[in-house]
């Protein structure tokens, strides 16, 4: 007996905090998903970063016993000299002949700025630089989000809102495996416009680039991570590049429209009924309690359903329209029921 009482109040526990204690297994999923990924990383990368640093520390020996006219105190503060300069984005290689902050490169430097790209390879180097950056992000990074967000939903409406409704009345299939379909022949077509072929671009274009290394720039930068380990252009001589202004125009022209489209396919899938329904599960909603986003789509639907079948809706609407033989039977029944009474005459014997 107490044992039933038990399960039924850990029960009706359980079902009251459905969406707490599922948000809990969320939480401790992610942290775990983090500690996971650290540990991979950690694994993985350890082992190069001591065998590159026992490399440099070779490398920097063998030239101070080749050069002993050069003290280690010297080539010391030379190396700290070119890795500073490096970190503000200004190299002492021979083939780097271009500015970092001509016009196109500004025009570069901004648009990963107000995308919080941010690569880090250049980066402002006065004082005056830094304080408008801070300036210049805090009003452009929320007008970014804003025009990117008016971007996204009206092109939302031309690939993925209404290719869904038109099929959905063509087909007559169920509206939320339509979607799921389309948003995944979306992410499939935008996978290959997007990474796929421009990685191969990038091979042809980048010497020092294979195909691995193509296809992580594309995606560390549309996805807005931007590690800044690999920028295109940056190796590039003048008889490789002999138009570096309109490879980097056409980079930042690309990253532009890369993100927008991909925060299409994000939305579309964020859209879908079956991300709904797994929200739902972490989070108590109230089905009276709908947003006005939720109440235009139930709207639209509705409308929808009419618009597929506007003669069962117009045959529900107008009233029936009799025959005439329908008519003249009604009237001769109506006549036959109701009996004949002459009408009472008034007090001077005429009819009234």
């Amino acid at each position: 007996m107490s044992r039933g009482c038990t399960s039924s109040c850990f029960s009706q526990f359980v079902e009251r905090h459905q969406s707490a204690l599922n948000f809990t297994l969320l939480l401790v999923g992610y942290i775990l998903y983090l500690i996971i990924g650290a540990g991979i990383f950690s694994a993985i990368e350890l082992p190069y970063e001591h065998e590159l640093r026992q490399e440099l520390v070779e490398a920097r020996e063998d030239f101070l016993s080749n050069n002993p006219c050069v003290s280690d105190a010297r080539l010391e503060e030379l190396l700290a000299r070119a890795l500073e300069a490096s970190n503000y984005g200004v190299s002492v290689l021979g083939n780097k002949s271009s500015n970092s902050w001509d016009f196109i490169s500004s025009l570069f430097f901004t648009s990963t700025v107000l995308t919080t790209t941010g690569y880090g390879h250049t980066v402002p180097l006065s004082d005056e630089g830094k304080a408008f950056c801070i300036f210049y992000s805090l009003l452009g990074i929320p007008v970014t989000l804003f025009f990117l967000s008016v971007v996204v939903q009206r092109i939302m409406v031309l690939v993925s809102r209404r290719p869904v409704s038109y099929f959905h009345r063509r087909w007559a299939m169920s509206k939320s495996k339509l979607a799921a379909i389309h948003a995944i022949c979306l992410a499939l077509i935008m996978t290959l416009l997007l990474l796929i072929i421009p990685a191969c671009i990038f091979v042809s274009l980048e010497k020092d680039w294979g195909f691995l290394e193509s296809l992580y720039f594309c995606f560390i930068s549309l996805t807005t991570i931007g590690l800044g380990d690999y920028v295109p252009g940056e190796t590039h001589s003048k008889d490789d590049n002999p138009h570096p202004q309109l490879y980097r125009l056409a980079i930042t022209v690309y990253l532009l429209v890369g993100l927008v489209l991909v925060l299409v396919v994000l939305e579309t899938c964020c859209e879908l009924p079956q991300m709904k329904r797994l929200r739902q599960r972490f989070c108590k909603e109230n089905v009276r309690e709908l947003d006005s986003e939720t109440t235009n789509i139930i709207d639209r639907d509705h409308m929808n359903d009419q618009i597929m079948d506007p003669s069962d809706h117009v045959s529900n609407q107008l009233p029936a329209i009799p025959s005439v033989s329908e008519q003249a039977a009604s009237l001769r029944k109506e006549n036959k029921s109701t009996p004949y009474s002459p009408a009472p005459a008034s007090e001077n014997g005429k009819l009234s």
